[in-house]
């Protein structure tokens, strides 16, 4: 994720917290093992729990309040599951619905906000936002690897030398996390519609193996399978917060 305010200044851009000349570090140090698992929305209870039912036809463990922002004409929707509210330990899920139903397509251990998470974010303060919010556009320092979104290939998204080599390759690939920014812009787009305390650019991007600044973090081959699949014909949506408040 890049500082809030994020803008290019030649090869040099901001994002993910104040407006300056660099991109701000998305915290954290060594890189995630990329270990996949699976997720139905509750973990095991052991070898002897009941089954819990599920209901498929709504996105496991999300209650009605954002349950209710998921758009009808949304097919496709990333879950990111926090593990707590204070925590920077998450699960992404990508659900596909196939009709009534959302079925599991991939899973994998993930981060987010060093601080965890808020339901009012503000610039700095090093927690993801919950909520649901579209997914529209991609980029990245890297070639296109095959998006079905529109993708924005620039050395611009390069993370600055001068910083931990965990985080070099943070911005080789992201997706815009469409939370105060304008849709249909390529990532790096300054505007910040709600204004700039507010905060933005948040992005998916790729994992360093701890908490970011306030975006969501996977393994290089989940952020390659997610720029291959999210579909803008299935209008995808990520819902993302700590499992608590994604319950309400």
């Amino acid at each position: 994720m890049r500082k809030d305010g994020a803008r290019r200044t030649g090869f040099t851009a901001v994002a993910c917290g104040v407006l300056a000349v660099f991109l701000s570090a998305c915290g954290g140090s060594e890189g995630g093992n990329g270990a996949v698992k699976s997720h139905g929305g509750a973990g095991a209870k052991g070898e002897n729990a009941p089954a819990r039912a599920v209901d498929l036809t709504r996105i496991p463990e999300v209650g009605n309040r954002l349950q209710a922002r998921i758009p009808s004409n949304a097919h496709q929707v990333v879950a990111v599951y926090g593990e707590g509210r204070d925590s920077a330990d998450s699960t992404v899920v990508l659900y596909a619905k196939s009709g009534s139903t959302w079925e599991v397509r991939r899973s994998w251990q993930a981060h987010n906000g060093t601080k965890g998470w808020t339901t009012d974010h503000h610039e700095g303060d090093k927690r993801s936002p919950v909520g649901v919010f579209s997914l529209t556009d991609a980029g990245g320092v890297l070639d296109d690897p095959g998006a079905l979104l529109p993708y924005d290939q620039s050395a611009a998204y390069q993370a600055p030398r001068d910083w931990a080599r965990s985080h070099w390759h943070d911005f080789d690939y992201v997706v815009a996390i469409n939370y105060n920014r304008r849709v249909g812009t390529p990532p790096d787009d300054p505007d910040r519609p709600l204004g700039q305390s507010k905060g933005g650019s948040i992005w998916l991007h790729m994992d360093h193996g701890s908490g970011t600044s306030a975006c969501v973090s996977v393994p290089k081959p989940a952020m390659e399978y997610l720029l291959r699949t999210l579909d803008p014909r299935q209008h995808p949506v990520i819902v993302m917060g700590d499992k608590a408040d994604l319950k309400v």
